[in-house]
């Protein structure tokens, strides 16, 4: 499997290994917040800032890495990102106080953000056009398994031992990455040495991250609150400008005639549909459990594992179905999946079993196995090879303010529902009622995603000279 001087397999694993341990990250310390708020006598608003501050700094890292992509080497980007992870792993252990953790948190992220986008641009140019959907079903093992299990680790590491084996357990595994991709990872990217535009960065920055601050303090507070409103709207403002800015420039940080090409903007949709509904059930359902029926933080990372370890089965295998039948089959099939299990979900009341909860999310996880990677590999193989680093990073930053956006919408209308609930003698328990309209929404946003699926064609990369203006050519010549 060695190929132009280097072995793809050890890459693709060394590539995956840092991806996954970064990743893990993101819902790593959801459970360890309790003892944390015991510790540094924190309120529970305060210390989830620790989970925010990761998905928010990744979230502003995204867009920026397709610039850093094609400014640096592959080694040079892995090394750099994986050491400044490394780097606040070790803040977070050492954090005598919660700013030296938050600031920890905020380090790690910084080189979190940059390792998803730079492992699918690579596995794009290691592997064929025959061979993506295979590759990127490993991928897909990693975005879905290891957010998975970040809350069933983090609940037994703090149940037997102290928070901080969180960070001590990432430490040795991540020196350890760094020291194999010294000597495995060779350089793939294809180098243009962009300009470095100071404005877009900071525009950037501004934009993406005040978005996702905006949408995470409308979950908490509210969509009428004045921050709320404040924050959105500057988010909304600067990524106006920093878009026009970019379709301005010759050589763009970001580049959005990405969405020229049909095929990546319908796949980018759908999977912001099913990430969506996938950070939206993880959020919802620790919630029910916990606060509803009395689960313990670990009971309820415990339900979500088995789909977790299912989405890691079938998510290579579903990647090899891919490379044969194309992603529309396969999504149609998995939205449809999804669809049902969330409205099954949304019929949840005081009598449902940790077994159903269980077996049900197992279900919508298989049928999310076989949309995620499918429809971003089917959107990504319609661009050329020039392209892939700004469409890995846009498929990713669309994915992140999905996320945010929907955890912040489902919570609004969770919320809602409980406290219009509360004054009607018809409804027992309005928290739970709270929760099931919650999950008709999820279903409602499933069911326009299938049928977006139905507009998914098998693609092939255009010529790779071929411009992005001349992107409606291509189209009609891929059809003919």
């Amino acid at each position: 499997m060695a190929s132009n001087g280097y072995n793809k397999i050890l890459m693709a694993a060394l590539l995956l290994a840092g991806s996954f341990i970064t990743i893990l990250n993101q819902t790593l310390m959801i459970t360890a917040i309790p003892p944390i708020m015991e510790e540094m006598s924190i309120s529970a608003n305060t210390a989830q800032w620790l989970t925010t501050v990761f998905m928010l700094v990744n979230g502003v890292m995204i867009p920026v890495s397709a610039f850093l992509i094609e400014r640096f080497t592959t080694r040079q980007l892995f090394i750099a990102a994986m050491s400044i992870f490394t780097v606040g792993t070790v803040i977070g252990g050492l954090a005598s106080n919660f700013n030296i953790l938050l600031l920890g948190r905020v380090v790690q992220s910084a080189g979190a953000g940059v390792m998803l986008p730079l492992m699918q641009t690579v596995f794009l140019m290691i592997f064929p056009v025959n061979k993506r959907g295979a590759a990127m079903g490993y991928i897909g093992l990693v975005i879905s398994f290891a957010p998975a299990i970040g809350p069933a680790l983090s609940g037994w590491v703090t149940a037997n031992y102290s928070w901080r084996l969180l960070f001590w357990i990432v430490f040795p595994l991540a020196l350890m990455i760094i020291a194999l991709a010294y000597f495995v990872l060779k350089n793939v990217t294809e180098l243009s040495n962009p300009k470095v535009d100071p404005l877009s960065i900071v525009l950037s920055s501004i934009g993406f991250g005040s978005l996702l601050y905006g949408f995470t303090v409308a979950g908490n507070s509210g969509w009428s609150s004045p921050v709320t409103i404040s924050v959105l709207a500057l988010g909304a403002i600067t990524l106006f400008v920093f878009i026009l800015r970019q379709l301005r420039m010759e050589h763009p940080m970001l580049e959005f005639r990405v969405f020229k090409y049909p095929i990546f903007a319908i796949s980018t949709v759908i999977a912001m549909i099913a990430f969506l509904g996938l950070i939206g059930a993880e959020t919802l359902i620790p919630l029910y459990m916990q606060n509803m029926r009395g689960f313990s933080a670990y009971e309820s990372g415990l339900a979500l594992l088995p789909g977790a370890v299912i989405v890691a089965f079938m998510s290579p295998i579903t990647g090899r179905i891919f490379d044969k039948i194309g992603a529309r089959l396969l999504s149609t099939i998995g939205l449809t999946i999804i669809t049902g299990a969330s409205v099954a979900f949304s019929f949840l009341s005081i009598e449902t079993t940790f077994w159903t909860i269980t077996i049900l999310y197992a279900v919508r996880m298989f049928g999310l196995s076989m949309v995620m990677m499918p429809v971003t590999t089917a959107g990504l193989n319609q661009l050329p090879k020039k392209l892939i680093p700004h469409g890995a990073a846009m498929s990713n930053t669309m994915r992140m303010v999905a996320a945010s956006v929907g955890t912040a919408i489902l919570v609004t209308v969770m919320t809602t529902t409980e406290k219009n609930a509360i004054n009607t003698p018809t409804i027992e328990y309005p928290g739970i009622h709270g929760v099931n309209i919650a999950f008709m929404v999820v279903s409602g946003l499933s069911l326009v995603g299938l049928i977006l699926a139905g507009f998914v064609k098998k693609t092939k990369p255009p010529e790779e000279d071929a411009p992005v203006e001349n992107v409606e050519t291509e189209r009609h010549a891929q059809e003919a």
